[in-house]
């Protein structure tokens, strides 16, 4: 295969998951780590891909890149929906306990899955099995709010527009006080050393303080997160009981992991 021609599938493989890794590459296209970094210099130079720790990310993927929630959950739709079914699968039945749910895509659809296996279900609310669920995000309330069976907590605060989530001290504040079961977290990036990242500082800090308050924490990540650092750090691996994704790992993300005796769920 000519270099040209390589280095073409390999900006397609870039548009197509959002982050390659030079190990894959070598391995895809049965060449050196060096062949794949000259390939990857001339397409940076080229503007094409953004070349970064172990890899390259599209070239208009930036630490402060973010989508607006209409425009995420369109995306990877099979996966999202394999992940969500596998957190759910985290969460008892007819259960009087707590959970708080994120914001974000992924955890969208585990209040979708969440509220019809409620309602299809007989929820001994006299008996006091409501499940207690908490989110600050306006459309998981949404979709919570009128579920039999289910106690919908709502955390407040300034409203973003492009994520539709509560921020600012009220919030963070709000979140410091309750200690849930478990909490659903969604993030931006997920990475061996840097830790979960999210592009805001505001929704850095309430995912910070969701991390904090929970007695058990299940991130929700499609792989397209994965071996990914966005602006801000919110939480360490350490931080972390369960992470949900829908591919394994790369080896030096899998070895964080299992360092930090995170528990991972290939859904």
């Amino acid at each position: 295969m000519f270099a040209e021609e390589r280095q073409q599938k390999i900006a397609e493989l870039v548009a197509g998951s959002g982050r390659v890794s030079v190990t894959l590459l070598a391995e895809r296209f049965s060449i050196t780590t060096e062949t794949v970094r000259r390939d990857l210099a001339a397409l940076e130079n080229a503007g094409t891909v953004r070349r970064v720790h172990g890899g390259a990310v599209a070239a208009d993927r930036f630490s402060t890149t973010e989508e607006s929630v209409t425009d995420r959950a369109i995306q990877r739709p099979d996966q999202k929906g394999r992940i969500a079914a596998a957190a759910l699968a985290l969460i008892p039945r007819n259960s009087p306990g707590s959970v708080l749910i994120d914001g974000g895509t992924t955890t969208e659809v585990l209040a979708d899955m969440l509220a019809r296996r409620t309602m299809t279900e007989t929820a001994d609310v006299a008996g006091g099995n409501e499940l207690v669920a908490i989110t600050h995000a306006v459309p998981i309330a949404g979709k919570l709010s009128s579920v039999p069976g289910i106690a919908l907590h709502i955390l407040g605060g300034r409203v973003r527009g492009i994520t539709q989530v509560a921020v600012g001290q009220a919030t963070v504040d709000a979140a410091a006080r309750i200690r849930p079961d478990i909490a659903f977290v969604g993030t931006n990036g997920i990475h061996p050393t840097f830790g979960l990242s999210t592009p805001d500082p505001e929704e850095a800090a309430v995912k910070a303080a969701f991390v904090h308050s929970a007695r058990r924490i299940v991130v929700l990540a499609d792989s397209s997160k994965l071996d990914t650092e966005t602006l801000v750090q919110f939480a360490s691996l350490k931080d972390l009981d369960t992470l949900i994704t829908d591919s394994e790992p790369g080896p030096e993300l899998a070895a964080a992991l299992e360092e930090a005796d995170v528990d991972v769920v290939i859904a």
